[in-house]
């Protein structure tokens, strides 16, 4: 059902993983897309696989950790849709998969101005873009399950932004309300995508590392891209028209054990 023809969504980070299904899934349902991100071939191979669903939808390359660019692929936007309805945070790296006391500043910055710093910079000017709107909008962040709680190894710099992309949404969620601007976060658990490869990649037995990630969901295995685009999409949706500054677990019942 097209519920969303006539409205503008954009997404970062979509040239990979759930990026492309959150891409995918709101032109399903009749929406304009507007996608970023750092690899211009991987970007326009999302890009045609949006218009296959029979919408406007462009690509800008965009490094998130810089605000120019940022404003640049807003302005892009706007000149070519006239207005933001809708948007998706979705841009992140895991980061290396070493102790704390192994990381090096570097490393760490570039979690942090990745999954932290480029959330505040697109938030930043998706807002600003959303305040010309008479209805508002609807931002959506994605958070990770360990963004909720802490993770064993290699993942401290990676949880630490994604706590704090948490505390953004809640933050902003609530300066924002009164111009009908709703803001949430999903906390997303494993999933099957590119991401997930390169760390089961580093196990000595990679199915049993795999069989072990399913195991440890109460549900019995992991998510599929396509069905955390939908709990994303439907936070845009006037379904979830009264839900703002939450962080939605969308993690097979992960995080409630």
């Amino acid at each position: 059902m097209k519920t969303f023809e006539g409205k503008v969504a954009i997404i970062t980070g979509a040239t990979s993983g759930l990026g492309i299904s959150i891409a995918v899934e709101f032109a399903k349902k009749g929406a304009k897309v507007s996608i970023c991100g750092r690899r211009e071939s991987e970007g326009q191979e999302t890009l045609a696989m949006i218009k296959k669903e029979g919408v406007e939808a462009m690509f800008t390359g965009c490094d998130i950790r810089k605000e120019e660019q940022v404003k640049h692929f807003l302005d892009e936007t706007l000149k070519a849709f006239g207005k933001v309805d809708f948007a998706v945070n979705n841009a992140a790296i895991a980061g290396a998969l070493v102790s704390l006391t192994d990381y090096t500043e570097d490393a760490w910055d570039d979690v942090i101005n990745i999954n932290l710093k480029g959330t505040f910079f697109s938030m930043k000017h998706e807002v600003l873009a959303m305040l010309k709107n008479a209805a508002g909008g609807a931002i959506v962040n994605i958070s990770s399950a360990l963004g909720l709680v802490g993770g064993r190894f290699g993942v401290t710099p990676y949880s630490a932004s994604k706590h704090g992309v948490i505390g953004l949404t809640k933050s902003a969620a609530l300066e924002y309300s009164r111009k009908k601007i709703r803001i949430n976060a999903i906390c997303v658990g494993i999933m099957d995508t590119e991401m997930n490869d390169q760390v089961l990649n580093l196990a000595k037995d990679v199915n049993e590392a795999r069989n072990a990630q399913a195991k440890s969901f109460p549900l019995g295995r992991i998510a599929t891209p396509e069905e955390v685009a939908k709990s994303a999409v439907w936070l845009c949706s006037d379904e979830a028209s009264f839900i703002t500054g939450v962080a939605l677990p969308v993690d097979g019942g992960w995080t409630a054990q």
